[in-house]
């Protein structure tokens, strides 16, 4: 099950991974950061027991670089739609909401009454109908169970990290450098994973 995008972007998805270095990935600000190498969490006992039980309550090996690569680029390529999707939201409620106030006291609060429900009426309507149509559409990405399971191995990813490094692991304090989500609890074991494309940009 591929992520919700547009008719050929699958292509310019794999090209952004292949620019990727071998070991690095991106965060949440698009800032470039090396990926901590599977032996130095496994070197916890701790550690590595929790990437070995985690790994089997989501179908995903927490002690593989390869996996824990890929798995990281598609939770950077689901907060990149995310953060896009919030800043076309943005444009409604600045327009016609934040907007309106300066018309209503220049113009709207002179005008009669009628035509002060009519601007109310139509503000509110395209105040609503944009903001509405991109929640529906950002909740279509959430409906996928394949980006959940992303969402809900990249929170037990952080978990695992958070272990090794308090058993000494030098590991940055920030790593892996994201947020949470509050859509990662559940995982789907039914939901087919994305296949792990070749590091190597195709010839």
């Amino acid at each position: 099950m591929l992520l919700w995008r547009l008719p050929g972007e699958e292509n310019q998805v794999m090209s952004d991974y292949h620019a990727l270095e071998a070991g690095k990935f991106v965060d949440d600000q698009g800032t470039v950061h090396d990926l901590v190498p599977a032996s130095v969490i496994s070197a916890v006992p701790a550690a590595k027991a929790a990437a070995e039980r985690y790994g089997r309550e989501v179908r995903f090996d927490f002690l593989d670089d390869r996996a824990v690569h890929w798995m990281l680029f598609q939770r950077r390529e689901d907060t990149a739609k995310g953060g896009f999707l919030g800043c076309l939201m943005a444009i409604p409620i600045l327009l016609f909401g934040v907007g309106a106030w300066p018309f209503w006291d220049v113009v709207a609060s002179e005008k009669s009454r009628q035509f002060q429900i009519g601007f109310i009426a139509v503000d509110a309507f395209l105040l609503i109908v944009p903001t509405a149509a991109l929640i529906l559409l950002r909740m279509r990405g959430l409906r996928q169970k394949a980006i959940r399971n992303t969402r809900c191995r990249a929170r037990l990813y952080r978990e695992i990290v958070g272990i090794a490094r308090r058993g000494g692991a030098d590991i940055p304090r920030l790593y892996p450098y994201y947020g949470m989500y509050a859509t990662s609890r559940k995982f789907f074991p039914e939901a087919p994973d994305r296949p792990i494309p070749d590091q190597e940009r195709p010839s």
